[in-house]
């Protein structure tokens, strides 16, 4: 699993790792089943302490991404058609956002803006 830790982040590094095992999870490059690196394995291959790892797991379980059967290991969930669709909505909303602030700065009108949005879409 390509995890890449950060040093220098204000990001917690247990929320990069939370952060990118959910992102493999919603682009689909993780599965549903698909087995997770035991804690102690990716605490050891990443030089972190487990308890990191643990709360990184904990907190994927806690939104449903993961499921931990003791004695096996943690696998990614049963997918949450819903949950998937909901976290593309947030992402979509905050990046509408942001580009409705750069068009407002740019004074660019609402119709322009639309029609931009419509041509991007259609490609």
């Amino acid at each position: 699993m390509d995890i890449i830790i950060s040093n220098t982040s204000s990001q917690p590094i247990y929320d990069q790792i939370y952060s990118q095992i959910k992102a493999m999870i919603l682009n689909g490059t993780l599965k549903e089943g698909d087995a997770l690196p035991s804690m102690r394995l990716l605490a050891k291959e990443l030089r972190i302490s487990v308890i990191t790892t643990k709360r990184a797991y904990e907190e994927l379980e806690r939104d449903g991404f993961i499921e931990t059967v003791t004695g096996k290991g943690s696998f990614v969930g049963r997918t949450n058609l819903e949950l998937i669709k909901e976290e593309h909505l947030k992402n979509v909303e905050e990046a509408l956002s942001q580009a409705i602030d750069e068009a407002r700065l740019a004074g660019l009108p609402l119709s322009e803006l639309i029609s931009l949005l419509e041509m991007l879409y259609q490609e």
